[in-house]
């Protein structure tokens, strides 16, 4: 079984480059050359966005291998595919790695015992309903995100088939 996604390097140090590209080879088992782009967002940073197809969980593999670079700000995305939910990723330095499971019309979907948890420390005092239902979202990282991803529109795409 394939499952396709997208690996969007919203910013990153230009020395951190090939690094990145070996890392994600790692993951796809597959040579990753990407086309490198200067990141309006955040000046002396790059951009790059990969469409690959690999198996299911690789976009967490992806993630996984980048996850603790600070310096990186990225996304990654992969496709329902039988038996698996879709999923994205979103890395910031500040906050970390958000994970959210995505609905087949591109919604984030919480999971149950997500939402109890989330009710029953807000019924006792120990956390603010309303903000825990944004970090549930991933609001912070689409905040702190999306100037990156407008500075990225146009990009040029490409694709990238994992050795299986």
């Amino acid at each position: 079984m394939t499952a396709r996604g997208v690996f969007y390097v919203h910013s990153a140090p230009p020395a951190l480059s090939p690094h990145i590209e070996w890392a994600v080879a790692g993951v796809l088992g597959v040579p990753v050359s990407l086309e490198w782009a200067d990141q309006a967002a955040a000046p002396g940073t790059l951009r790059a966005e990969l469409h690959w197809e690999g198996r299911p969980g690789t976009a967490a593999g992806i993630t996984s291998a980048l996850r603790s670079w600070k310096l990186l700000r990225f996304e990654v995305t992969e496709d329902p595919t039988p038996g698996c939910d879709g999923v994205r990723y979103s890395f910031t330095p500040s906050l970390g790695v958000f994970t959210g499971v995505i609905g087949a019309n591109g919604d984030i979907m919480i999971p149950e015992d997500r939402l109890r948890s989330v009710m029953a420390n807000a019924a006792v005092g120990k956390a603010n309903l309303e903000h825990e239902l944004e970090r549930l979202l991933g609001t912070p990282w689409d905040n702190e995100l999306e100037p990156f991803r407008r500075a990225g529109d146009g990009a040029p795409v490409r694709w990238l088939h994992a050795a299986v």
